[in-house]
């Protein structure tokens, strides 16, 4: 008995679930793997994606609010230019990306007897425009966020410090969220 009369055979239910299976090894069979941040070039000899992510100028970061928050922008700049860099000199900038922070702290704890607050989370909120210098255009446009917590204490200083530790690992978290986001725009973009 041949392949094709045991398909005749088949239940109508068996031979939905064959071409089914059929349609989406067809489908699997088109899809390319390829690694977002590895170093081979697209076809047509354009750079690598490492290559156009080092071309990247990063402005210094601007606050939407009366808060100081230079120290986080600047944390948030550094992260990107050695995630985009890797430490590595970079050539003539092709692009700019320019991003607006802002920092609410938010209290997720109260102390019951006491009724004041034994935790907070800090969200640093960014905003981000890439565009192309030579021509001043925008190609991509987009939002990120970071979230971390602490814990309040009794201790001035050790409130200043956690503070300042949460609102480094929010600004790490929003720097890996653009990095992935503009590799990714590059990866599609070829």
């Amino acid at each position: 008995m041949s392949s094709s009369d045991r398909l005749k055979g088949a239940s109508p239910t068996r031979r939905a679930a064959l071409a089914l299976m059929f349609g989406a090894t067809v489908a699997v069979a088109g899809c390319q793997v390829r690694p977002l941040y590895g170093t081979l070039g697209t076809p047509g000899g354009s750079p690598a994606l490492s290559e156009k992510l080092a071309r990247i100028d990063i402005d210094p970061v601007e606050t939407a609010s009366s808060r100081d928050l230079d120290r986080v922008g600047q944390v948030l700049r550094n992260e990107l230019i050695f995630g985009f860099r890797r430490g590595r000199e970079a050539g003539e900038p092709a692009y700019r990306l320019k991003i607006l922070i802002d920092r609410p702290l938010n209290e997720v704890g109260v102390e019951r007897l006491a009724d004041v607050p034994s935790a907070y989370t800090v969200t640093v909120n960014a905003t981000y425009v890439l565009s192309d210098i030579a021509t001043g255009r925008t190609l991509e446009t987009g939002r990120a966020f970071g979230t971390a917590s602490f814990d309040f204490s009794s201790q001035r200083f050790a409130n200043l410090r956690a503070e300042r530790d949460a609102e480094d690992r929010a600004a790490k978290t929003v720097a890996r969220d653009i990095q992935t986001r503009l590799a990714g725009f590059f990866a599609t973009r070829g």
